[in-house]
């Protein structure tokens, strides 16, 4: 029987993995595998609602386990170290515990069709400091530290003088760091309800840092322009062609040797494959570790492994490549399941186009903007309000059918709302 290992169960690889499940693994043609090194999935585009406390990974997420039981896939939890394509199998390094003791050692797991989507990570540049002192959101768990930390310092803030601030310093103008901004004065106005009395969000002071010419560099001008000044109404001090070369424990330091206080640092600018592909000598990489591939979604060096989402390099016709968002994830998962059932039956292989749908950036409960239908309307058709929040409500949406089915989605949508009835509005834990 076919062993077809999905590494990475982010949105790409799950939906991948469920629609595989259904194809193959509930007809026993062939074992369907997705590896991942946490046990739960949260979309990543919601990963800074998880980081204020908006969204509950633990309540709002899906169980690897759980879910493969229900869609005909097995699932180990894991992290891959190492690729050996002369005897196809990957290595999985020591699954330790939170004390560092060894759960499992090190193990490898034999494949015939390797699909690699293990995502992207914060890419710092090498700037000192940072890895040290700033957080990352690129993981549910980085976020949960995140909020925690969080919460403790709107704890010792509430005891404090009303002329005392929470300072927070975000690297990155893109769509996390304009999106989380933007959160974190919602939950900020939220804790007054929950024991907090004296914070407001007028006891918060963030500053976002760009070193571009202006935020949101990779959507339309307009949706930055808008995104700006909605971010300026909430207070936030946006910092333009400002480049961070160092970041200690008061803040970060430019390269105009201006200080920049911050009593929590928040590091989204860039990002890059996991190190370890990079170290993978079978597989063809960029600069930034994107495993290069052919249009087929083939790596260039074999034809037995596909890559998809944010750690694949991917050329278009036009020379451009495909840029790292779930809405390509999404894509990609799509055409590699057409082209695992098209080479199980000895058929050519189909070549990716990258479709651009648009980009909608969502400022908490103040606003959301965006474009829709791109590739149609070249980022013409420009929306906000009410109608862009549904919009990107939708994509979430439409994420949750690919994992869940039309009916589970409607039963997890209908459980929420009514948990949503009963829970407090943010996590205080």
């Amino acid at each position: 029987m076919q062993n077809i290992v999905i590494v990475g169960g982010g949105a790409g690889g799950l939906e991948l993995a469920t629609r595989l499940g259904h194809r193959l693994g509930k007809k026993k043609k062939a074992d369907i595998i997705l590896i991942d090194r946490g046990k739960t999935h949260i979309w990543k585009p919601l990963l800074h609602e998880v980081a204020t406390g908006s969204l509950n990974s633990e309540t709002d997420g899906v169980i690897y386990r759980a879910h493969s039981r229900r869609h005909h896939y097995q699932f180990q939890i894991g992290t891959m170290e190492g690729l050996d394509t002369q005897q196809k199998r990957i290595r999985l390094a020591p699954l330790l515990d939170d004390e560092g003791q060894e759960v499992l050692p090190s193990r490898h797991v034999a494949y015939d069709t390797l699909v690699v989507a293990v995502g992207s990570v914060s890419n710092d540049f090498g700037t000192p400091g940072v890895s040290t002192h700033s957080f990352f959101l690129d993981s549910h768990r980085q976020a949960e530290r995140f909020h925690q930390s969080l919460l403790n310092h709107f704890l010792r803030l509430n005891q404090q003088a009303s002329e005392c601030v929470l300072n927070l310093s975000i690297v990155g103008g893109g769509a996390t760091g304009v999106e989380l901004a933007a959160e974190l004065y919602h939950v900020a106005s939220l804790l007054k309800m929950y024991g907090m009395p004296n914070i407001s969000a007028a006891r918060l002071k963030i500053t976002l840092i760009e070193a571009g010419p202006r935020i949101l560099p990779a959507l339309p001008e307009r949706i930055a322009l808008s995104a700006r000044r909605e971010l300026q109404k909430l207070g936030v001090a946006i910092l333009e062609n400002t480049r961070v070369i160092e970041a200690d424990a008061k803040g970060f330091i430019s390269a105009d040797g201006e200080r920049i206080d911050a009593d929590l640092t928040v590091w989204a600018a860039g990002v890059k494959a996991p190190d370890f592909v990079r170290g993978i000598e079978s597989l063809e990489t960029n600069r930034i570790g994107q495993v290069m591939v052919k249009p087929t979604l083939q790596a260039t060096t074999d034809d037995d492994i596909y890559v998809i989402g944010d750690c694949c390099a991917c050329q278009q016709p036009d020379g451009s490549w495909v840029p790292p968002r779930a809405q390509s994830a999404h894509q990609m998962a799509s055409m590699v399941y057409k082209n695992i059932l098209l080479k199980r039956q000895d058929k050519p292989q189909l070549n990716y186009i990258y479709k651009d749908h648009g980009s909608l950036v969502n400022l908490s409960k103040y606003s959301t903007v965006g474009s829709l239908m791109g590739n149609l309307t070249k980022g013409s058709m420009f929306v906000e309000g009410r109608v862009a929040r549904l919009v990107y409500i939708s994509l979430y949406r439409m994420h949750q059918m690919a994992i869940h089915g039309w009916l589970g989605a409607a039963a997890v949508m209908l459980a929420q709302k009514i948990g949503n009835s009963v829970k407090p509005k943010m996590k205080l834990h």
